[in-house]
């Protein structure tokens, strides 16, 4: 595929999700689970030493765990946004980043990651040997009639399958029990997790997102790739259910928007940043997601954006009176287009 291009081949047919009538109510402690690494729809390769991506799921869930773990650490931005925020941590400075279904209840999985660390450092207790993770959620239950969530050995599950060099996509690890587009209960479509490489000079760029939206996922070119799926199979604008809520189309009661979604984002850099261009960029990428994902950062959503660099590659020195140049925010564009390619390998 052509880089940050419309989409040309894809499974176009409707993916449409159960609704969950959270019937049973099975938890952990009534099955024998066994982590298991799920079925990717792809792998996608990435050149970036020292970053590894691992999942693992419950497929009694199904539900699951995805890990980005940075050998040595790395300063850490975070941008959340949204009604329903689901995080741990919150660290400036992280070994590793673990996402989660199972709602607040899945962020266990985080201290799972963190036991495994610091046994993988023989147990180190000195302050500056900690191990530092932080998580984030998603809302998954709505499609499942079970209470199983990521826990402790899910997340050393995880953190035990990473490797580096490729990561897989579609609805595996974190993006398991993933949907999108849920402007009314039928109109929801399975979604997933996607990642994108691109690699610009010496610089470099690795993001991985879990969708979890209530909005639709839109391609480059205004298209609908996946939500708010029509009774014909057809997907449309959910600004269109806008207008006939609001316009003379409205009055009748209609089923609202389902409770419930987010969607994780982690994006991994070499470039050596201040803090303070550190947090606009992860920002800047986090606002940018809205092209691919409307509406975004709703009531209903708790999105969170992980920024991680390497600090490994200095920017290129530029005058500002000719332009944008290689600037920080043309770095962040092209990071935000990486991004965009992303969120669409979750739904193709």
């Amino acid at each position: 595929m052509t880089a940050f291009a419309p989409q040309t081949t894809w499974d176009a047919e409707p993916r449409r999700t159960p609704r969950s009538s959270f019937a049973g109510l099975a938890v952990n402690a009534d099955a024998p689970l066994e982590p298991v690494p799920g079925t990717a729809r792809a792998q996608v390769a990435f050149d970036f030493p020292g970053v590894t991506i691992g999942t693992a799921e419950y497929a009694e869930g199904p539900t699951g765990v995805t890990v980005i773990e940075v050998a040595g650490g790395a300063r850490t931005a975070i941008d959340d946004r949204g009604g329903a925020v689901g995080i741990v941590g919150r660290y400036p400075f992280n070994h590793a980043i673990a996402l989660a279904g199972g709602s607040v209840h899945g962020l266990a999985a985080a201290s799972g990651v963190t036991d495994a660390l610091m046994e993988r450092e023989g147990r180190k207790t000195g302050f500056a040997d900690l191990q530092v993770v932080s998580g984030a959620c998603i809302y998954d239950f709505a499609v499942r009639d079970n209470a199983i969530t990521p826990d402790n050995a899910l997340g050393r599950a995880a953190l035990a399958a990473a490797v580096t060099g490729t990561a897989p996509v579609g609805r595996v690890g974190a993006g398991v029990g993933g949907s999108c587009g849920k402007t009314r209960p039928d109109a929801t479509e399975w979604a997933g997790q996607g990642v994108a490489f691109r690699q610009v000079g010496e610089l470099k760029v690795l993001a991985l997102v879990v969708v979890n939206a209530v909005g639709a996922v839109f391609d480059r070119d205004g298209s609908v790739l996946r939500g708010n799926l029509q009774t014909d199979g057809t997907r449309r604008h959910p600004v269109i259910d806008g207008d006939e809520a609001f316009g003379a189309a409205g009055g009748a009661e209609q089923p609202g928007p389902a409770k419930g979604n987010t969607t994780l984002s982690v994006v991994v850099t070499n470039a050596r940043l201040a803090e303070i261009d550190l947090q606009q960029l992860a920002t800047q990428i986090h606002s940018s997601m809205h092209r691919g994902i409307q509406p975004f950062h709703t009531s209903l959503d708790g999105d969170t954006l992980f920024l991680l660099t390497t600090d490994e590659v200095d920017l290129p020195v530029y005058d500002p009176r000719q332009g944008l140049g290689p600037s920080i925010a043309s770095f962040g564009a092209i990071a935000s287009e990486t991004m965009w390619d992303a969120i669409i390998e979750s739904v193709r």
